[in-house]
């Protein structure tokens, strides 16, 4: 079994930043792969950063150049710094673990941006 526990997840307004952590716990393996999900109120989840190595990352479009992906193997860690925040990043972001076995979904953590 693999354990999710996020934390990071707060009140910021519009230009500022936060971090976002995924702690890991459990069965986890070292072929495996971290991802960061959102999902904005009536709209559908959507993937946002994903993760395997340091040269083995991929984002979506309107987090480029914004948000950061980086995992620290030794803690079984991984991050999102989020930075120029923007209204539109308001939404419940979730951490998802991913191994040839399955699919492991962290709990949540609510981030909001004022204008």
């Amino acid at each position: 079994q693999v354990h999710l526990v996020e934390f990071g997840g707060g009140l910021v307004q519009a230009g500022g930043s936060l971090r976002l952590s995924c702690a890991a716990s459990g069965s986890t393996l070292n072929i495996s792969g971290m991802d960061w999900y959102r999902q904005a109120p009536g709209k559908q989840r959507e993937l946002v950063a994903s993760i395997i190595s340091v040269r083995n990352t991929n984002y979506t479009n309107s987090v480029k150049g914004r948000f950061t992906i980086s995992r620290d193997n030794a803690k079984n860690t991984v991050y999102l710094q989020m930075n120029s925040l923007k209204p539109e990043d308001t939404a419940v972001y979730y951490c998802k673990y991913r191994d040839f076995r399955g699919e492991v979904w962290g709990q949540g953590t609510q981030v909001t941006v004022t204008s």
